[in-house]
């Protein structure tokens, strides 16, 4: 099969490939596994991470991808829950432990980082780590989904909003798309403000709904009882504690933040930034009912993912062009 293997660390800049194009056997799929083709698989922030070493693989080489569409294509010994060409996908998580705190759980295993993910034309998952897509959604529509989409509902749920209060989301990419439609379906009486560099993005968000747009360093006209931060950076953090309006929380939903710009945390105030009870709070990874619950809830809005799709063997060109930023909504490789 082909696919796109990292063999090496190392930065994702102009002219350098840090995926190797590789043909690789089809793997078998062990008891309790299915074997899926691949028909989709998103391209994540998390990717460059792995690949520039901030969350960096146990082991090389390793195929990356973690939003993964597929239709089952064998079965392995003892799988009961799906039947061979179903379509399904696989998300972040790979395996766990299935308790309701598995995202937390050191058996977490990371597709596309701690085993082969969906950089490939095939790849095997635990049967009960594979969710059904609705018929709604494209293949390439339903990627994002499973990680940017999951995520952000996950994300979205620790704000602890109520309908009403104000929402803001720093940084508009993958994710903050996708959460933008489901907050004005689960918050319709809420306002949302993004905050993004390009004007491109600002405008894409008005676009979709959002009732303010602006630079991550401007303020909407009117306070925000929460916000979400998507970025890898810091000092959308110290702006985005600037804007939360007393008893507000953020929600950080990055695995890893990037040191670049870390010098900005200095400006921190404990009286601007975090006094009046102010909260702070991460997202770490999500759990297989995250993924479940919102390709239900999804479907049903109906949320309509704005992607960009690449051939498997333009995955670096991708990775560099997630990397640079600008475009919008998600990017999307086809084997």
């Amino acid at each position: 099969m082909r696919a796109m293997v990292l063999e090496r660390l190392g930065a994702v800049a102009e002219g350098r490939d840090p995926l190797e194009a590789r043909t690789l056997p089809v793997p078998a799929p062990a008891p309790g596994r299915i074997l899926l083709r691949v028909l989709a698989c998103g391209v994540c922030h998390t990717e460059l991470d792995e690949i520039e070493g901030r969350t960096p693989p146990p082991h090389l080489p390793v195929v990356p991808g973690h939003e993964v569409v597929g239709r089952v294509e064998q079965l392995g010994s003892g799988v009961m829950r799906h039947r061979i060409g179903d379509r399904v996908g696989v998300g972040w998580i790979n395996a766990s432990t299935g308790r309701e705190d598995e995202n937390l759980a050191p058996e977490f295993v990371a597709t596309g980082r701690d085993v082969d993910g969906g950089y490939a034309e095939y790849m095997t998952v635990p049967e009960q780590y594979a969710f059904r897509i609705p018929d709604t959604f494209a293949d390439a529509e339903a990627a994002p989904l499973l990680c940017a989409g999951a995520i952000g509902h996950r994300a979205l749920r620790l704000t602890g909003l109520a309908d009403g209060g104000a929402l803001g989301l720093m940084g508009f990419g993958a994710s903050a798309h996708l959460v933008l439609q489901l907050a004005r379906h689960v918050h319709p009486r809420s306002k949302i403000a993004v905050f993004a560099r390009e004007p491109q993005a600002r405008a894409f968000a008005l676009s979709l709904g959002a009732d303010w747009a602006g630079a991550s360093d401007a303020r909407p006209p009117f306070p925000l009882t929460a916000i979400i931060d998507t970025t890898p950076a810091w000092k959308p953090v110290v702006d985005a504690l600037a804007r939360l309006a007393p008893g507000g929380r953020l929600v950080i939903n990055a695995i890893r933040k990037e040191d670049a710009d870390k010098p900005a945390l200095l400006g921190l105030s404990y009286h601007d930034h975090l006094w009046m009870e102010r909260e702070v709070k991460t997202v770490a990874n999500l759990t297989g009912r995250d993924i479940e619950e919102f390709l239900a809830i999804a479907a049903a809005i109906p949320i309509r993912p704005v992607v960009t799709t690449y051939p498997l063997a333009d995955a670096n060109r991708a990775l560099r062009e997630l990397r640079a930023g600008g475009g919008t909504g998600a990017k999307v490789l086809i084997p």
